[in-house]
């Protein structure tokens, strides 16, 4: 069946509030981890998992860095405004550029309160920094279909965005987790090799690994490698439509080193797991860009964008180091050292992963694109995954505890014992 046809609601199950996790554990790799191969389940916690994948293969992580995206602004009547900034204006060629910019920045946001702030009002929030004040100001630019172009400056313009809303943000946990950010949250809801800013949202499976789990998958020959996807607040976005064919899929930006795709291309004979389903989205975009560069050779860089039904409509034939070889080739012959490209891949039952064998990932909300994703990884056992963990006490979503998933079609090599 073609993913156009599919209908959400076959992909539901009853949450309860209190198996959402509001808070994280005292340790990351303490976490409970749900280990599933070729219908067999085990239980573990991160602090092994080691254990449960093969030695030599590669393991590839997300390294984006979660910003603090929400602004919130005091009227002079006293009423506030939250400004929560999506992604950058289309006059940026990505997010990395769009964080660097100095003095002032065009940013896609949603407002709360939009309805109070009155036309032509600029809206100012003064920070202390080093012992003097920064005074950001937010000017209201131009309505999108469902949301606000925002014009932000500040007055030391030594200051990078990216700086300023570290100054003057404030961390944007989940909206499912019905409480302010704490303190505690800056560190927390970051993983402990987030690099490159831009995300609204954690990579919420590369919360639970520590310098000593990487120590164990060093000892184990397991090597890790790093590419970026920039979470933006789509991945939130609930599927209102009962077909995935009238639904749209957010675009996301991603950033990955010729040299990672390299290292893709040496182990696709061996293992690969993905840390999480934006990794595995990544890797996968990866692949159809390669088939475009095969299909369409001129094409310019900046042409280079996955669309959400690429995957269903291209050409399937072509094998996976075929394509990856020609995306290397392609970027090397326009000079390019990374590739900074869009995607808007949906992963959903219908389509077959192509590179990772493994996904590390947490539980993920009924009827949404990632438990789609999931449900096209290790098929209908979804299910019984998801039927296990929440009979078994495990905690959910973004500060919840998670799953090993090994995909239908790899082999047992990854189970010790």
């Amino acid at each position: 069946m073609h993913p156009k046809n599919i209908s959400i609601h076959d992909f539901t199950y009853e949450l309860p509030e209190s198996r959402i996790a509001h808070y994280p554990l005292a340790e990351r790799d303490a976490s409970r981890l749900l280990i599933y191969e070729q219908g067999t389940i085990r239980e573990d916690i991160y602090r092994h998992i080691d254990q449960y994948l093969p030695a030599q293969s590669l393991l590839v992580f997300n390294n984006t860095k979660v910003v603090e995206a929400r602004l919130l602004f005091q009227k002079p009547t006293g009423g506030m405004i939250e400004i929560f900034c999506l992604e950058p204006s289309s006059q940026y060629a990505d997010i990395t550029t769009a964080m660097q910019q100095t003095g002032e920045v065009v940013w896609t946001c949603l407002i709360g309160g939009a309805s109070k702030w009155k036309a032509g009002q600029v809206l100012q929030k003064k920070i202390t920094w080093h012992g003097s004040e920064l005074v950001l100001e937010a000017r209201f630019t131009g309505k999108e279909k469902d949301s606000f172009l925002i014009r932000l400056s500040w007055d030391q313009p030594s200051l990078s965005f990216a700086e300023v809303l570290h100054l003057a943000g404030v961390m944007p946990l989940p909206p499912y987790i019905k409480r302010a950010a704490e303190s505690a949250d800056q560190q927390r809801y970051q993983t402990i090799y987030a690099r490159t800013e831009g995300s609204v949202a954690a990579p919420t499976a590369g919360l639970h690994f520590t310098e000593q789990v990487f120590q164990q998958l060093h000892e184990k020959g397991i090597r890790r490698d790093f590419v970026t996807l920039h979470v933006g607040a789509g991945t939130f976005q609930p599927v209102k439509s009962d077909s995935m064919g009238e639904h749209n899929m957010h675009v996301e930006f991603i950033e990955v080193a010729v040299g990672s795709i390299v290292q893709l291309i040496d182990h696709l004979d061996g293992h690969i797991t993905a840390v999480g389903t934006t990794s595995l989205r990544t890797i996968e975009s990866l692949y159809w860009l390669g088939v475009k560069t095969i299909l369409h050779p001129a094409m310019p860089p900046e042409e280079l964008v996955v669309s959400q039904w690429d995957a269903y409509e291209l050409p399937t034939g072509i094998n996976n180091r075929k394509s990856l070889e020609s995306l290397v080739h392609y970027l090397q012959e326009h000079r390019l050292n990374r590739l900074i490209a869009r995607t808007q891949l949906l992963i959903a039952p219908g389509y077959t992963v192509r590179i990772p064998k493994a996904l590390v990932t947490n539980f993920h909300q009924p009827q949404s694109t990632l438990l789609l994703l999931v449900a096209a990884f290790v098929g209908e056992d979804w299910k019984k995954v998801y039927d296990y963990a929440l009979k078994n006490d495990f905690r959910f979503l973004s500060y919840g505890d998670g799953c090993l998933l090994f995909s239908r079609s790899s082999s047992t090599t990854g189970i010790q014992g």
